[in-house]
Formats: C-alpha cells, structure tokens, sequence
C-alpha cells in the first residue's frame, strides 16, 4: 500500500479495541480517519469521540465510504457485512491486521506479545520510552489516561505495539524487538490446541533478525524452553527469584505501592561471558537497586521486569527507566478503581483467562487486605468457557463473594455448548470443595446484577466488575458516569 497517497481512511468495526488504537494514530499521523460500528457502547466509545473521530452507528453504503482511498476492516466482519461486501468489489482494502502489520513495517517495531499482560506492558514500556525522552510512537489496545487516548504519535523511529495474537496476527509483523511475557493456551475458537498457539509464537520470535531481541519471560517454562531454540537474535531474559539476565527480588508491599529489588547477570547455559560483560556494562551495574510500582500483584513485577530490560535495550538510562516504572498510572479495564459507591471501591479489570482472574484477584486480596471481596464475572465466549472450565471453576477462590454472568459471545460466537448457570454451578461446587460454602450468584442480564449491587454494597467491601465484555457498564451506571 502507497500510504503518501492516501488522505481518507475509512475502518468497518472502529470499536475494537485494535481498530481504535488504530485510527487514533493514522488520525495523528495527519489522514482523515472515519468508521462505523454497532450502536452497542464499547469501552472505546470514550477515545473515538476525544479524538473527533466520526462513528456511523450501524453498517451501510455512505459517502464517507465512498469517498475513502483506503479501508480497514475488522475481521469480526466478512463480505456479508454490506460494507465490506462494497468495500471488497469497490475500493483497496485492507485488514485491521494486514494494516497495523505495514504501519509497524515503517518503523523500529518493538512488538509486546503473550497470552497475559500485553496491554499493561506495551502501554508501561511507550510511557517510560517518553517519559525518557526517546519520544516512540505506542499504539496500545486500550484507553491509556497518561496518552490521554490509546496511543502516541512520537518523533523518533521507535514504534512499541500491543501485537495480538488471536487469528495469528503476529504473521503480519516483522519485529526488530518482540518482548514476550508468557504463553498459556487461550483463543481456542482459532487454536485447535495448546501445540497449535504454541506454534504461533514459535514462527513470531524465527522472525526476529540476528542484530534484534527477544526480552524474554524465564519464569514461564514454555519461553524458556523455546526461545534459545527459535531466536535468532539476542535473547535478554528477567524472572523474579530464578536464573535470568534480570531477576527481581525482595518484593514487598506499602502504602498503595509494591516495591522490589533488581539484580543482574545469574549465569545462563546459553549466553557467553561477552554477551553477560557486554549486558552489565549497557546497564552500568550488577545490582540495579531498588524499584516501586502503583500497579499491584506479582504479575506487574514481571510486566516491570520487561519494561526494564526493552527499555536497556533501546538506550534509555537506568535513572529514567526508574522514574518511568514509578510513575506509570496503569490502562483502563486493567484494575482500574472506576470510583467508590456507598464507600465500596469499584473496580474494573479485563481478566477473562482463568490466570489472569487468579492474577487480578490475588493482587487485589493484597491491596485491600481488610475488605470483603465481591467478584462478578462476565464469561466471554462459549469456546473458551468450554475448553477452559475446570480452571475457571478453580480461579476465584481468593474472592468472597462470586456472581457469573450470561455469556458473552461477542461478534465471534452467536452460542453454544454451555451456559453462565453451568459455569456458576461449576465454581460453587470448587469453592464448596475450598471450605467457601456461600451460593455463587447467575445473573441474566446487566440490569439484575446492577439492582442487586446498589441493594447490597456496603464500605467494607471491594467489587470487582470483572470480563472482556460489557460488565463496565454495571460501574459506570452505579457511579452515574453514563
């Protein structure tokens, strides 16, 4: 695609959270961008409408379409869509994937991928690459409030990405740098099974060149197993209290922030003694202090680690990636406190993994140690409640309280093969089995859960609205946002 050529842009499915981070670069980037998408209200509604961009609500032949040179669809649409059916026969086109896939090609692609954390990482590690002056430009799939959208139009050659991997879009990226934070089998509606996803990102890290990196995740066992078989260039690993080029230890918690220590250079098998003197000497120590982050949980420690080691990579000083660590605020959907109702934090969180659920809730056990802890989930696909469901039964006994929600199928699934109540059945009968004998809650529609919740919130609680749905909702018409 002759990018210089074009001046109108035109997405089919904007909403998507890919889409969204999407057009608010190229709008940056100087194109006129416009889109369509169902009426439905999507967490991105809030970044479309800061950024102006125009959102036709519902599909249809229209002069914005007409007059576009390029259009960039979702592919939770087909040619039955009536746009993209038109869009297809009638104008260049290009997929949501295929498009991020040339953007990224035009710059020094650090690409952040992995089953959990993508968001976190790929958001933490642009704010600290600013924050240091290195001006990258960040393209994240979320709202990030210190982007004051979901991404940065930077002045440097740099470009961070959050790089999906769900319908194996990483085949579009060609990475200079790849940070991988894990890998646990998910989007099983694509991935046959685990051997499958697996592979996706074997075949993503071959891609990196002999002069690129992989910031590697040593404490999973599949990362650690791979990446020096599959890695053609330099593989920097971190892991917290294991062998690893940057291990974090000494954690600790105080006064709403996590504290920890980093040391460097555990010896590895597979890195020379000129790759460990050359590593030492970029980051000028061999112990590298102390660390703090406002974003709770174990979990975000690694995220830190990642961040850290990209960032020694890419030339920013230890004192600035210090300062960048300390001060990120965190993305939306990522255990965000939305606000306080009748004296009970709500709290939003993405997880809809059964680890990422068991991350989340044991941060928030930590964080609010003293409080009730009320989860109510909102199941997102039938194939991955399905294929997952005896490690989402087991997930939720940190919580006290456990309300399930109907499926979300979302563009994917119209249904199928289970429901909310089977999946709420499942956890109860785990958390009988845990010594928890209280009943986990069904819930048919987001208007029940939001009368119970008003009905039943106390101060001494924490609720957790918990999903990759539309749960959100729940808190903002508790706290009258919408």
């Amino acid at each position: 695609m002759e990018w210089s050529a074009i001046k109108n842009i035109y997405c089919i499915g904007i909403k998507g959270v890919g889409m969204t981070m999407l057009a608010q670069f190229l709008k940056n980037r100087g194109y006129s961008v416009s889109g369509s998408d169902v009426a439905e209200t999507f967490m991105t509604d809030q970044v479309l409408k800061d950024n102006k961009i125009k959102v036709n609500s519902g599909f249809g032949v229209n002069q914005a379409l007409e007059e576009a040179e390029l259009i960039i669809y979702s592919t939770a649409y087909n040619a039955d869509n009536i746009e993209v059916g038109w869009a297809l026969a009638n104008k260049p086109t290009l997929t949501y994937a295929e498009a991020l896939g040339q953007v990224f090609g035009q710059y020094y692609g650090v690409a952040v991928a992995g089953s959990h954390g993508k968001t976190t990482t790929s958001a933490w590690l642009g704010f600290t690459l600013w924050n240091g002056d290195l001006k990258p430009n960040v393209l994240v799939g979320s709202r990030v409030p210190q982007f004051n959208g979901a991404s940065l139009l930077g002045s440097s050659s740099i470009m961070v990405i959050e790089a999906d991997e769900y319908q194996n879009k990483l085949r579009y990226f060609q990475p200079k740098m790849v940070v991988l934070n894990n890998i646990d089998y998910d989007h099983v509606d694509f991935y046959p099974t685990p051997k499958d996803y697996q592979q996706a990102f074997i075949d993503f890290i071959a891609k990196i060149p002999t002069d690129g990196y992989l910031i590697a995740n040593y404490d999973d066992p599949i990362i650690r197993k791979i990446a020096p078989v599959h890695c053609r260039g330099r593989i920097i690993s971190y892991a917290i209290d294991n062998a690893a080029d940057y291990v974090a230890y000494g954690l600790n918690q105080a006064n709403g922030r996590q504290y920890f220590r980093v040391k460097m250079g555990v010896d590895l098998d597979d890195e020379s003694e000129d790759e460990k003197l050359s590593r030492m000497a970029v980051a000028n120590a061999g112990d590298l202090g102390d660390f703090s982050a406002s974003l709770p949980g174990k979990h975000n420690v690694s995220n830190a680690l990642a961040v850290l080691a990209a960032s020694v990579e890419l030339g920013l000083p230890l004192y600035k990636i210090r300062e960048g660590i300390a001060a990120f605020s965190g993305t939306a959907r990522r255990l965000e406190t939305l606000g306080q109702f009748q004296g009970a934090d709500i709290i939003d969180d993405y997880a809809h993994h059964p680890t990422e659920i068991k991350a989340s809730l044991t941060a928030l056990k930590q964080r609010y140690p003293e409080k009730r802890l009320r989860v109510f989930f909102h199941p997102h696909t039938f194939s991955r409640t399905i294929a997952l469901l005896d490690d989402f039964a087991a997930s939720f006994n940190e919580a006290d309280e456990v309300g399930i929600l109907k499926i979300y199928g979302s563009a994917r699934e119209a249904g199928g093969g289970i429901s909310g109540q089977e999946l709420a059945s499942k956890i109860e009968m785990s958390r009988k089995n845990n010594g928890k004998n209280n009943q986990v809650g069904y819930f048919d529609d987001m208007d029940s859960l939001i009368t119970y919740l008003r009905q039943t919130i106390t101060d001494d609680q924490t609720v957790v609205l918990m999903g990759a749905g539309d749960i959100f909702r729940a808190g903002q018409q508790l706290l009258g946002k919408k």
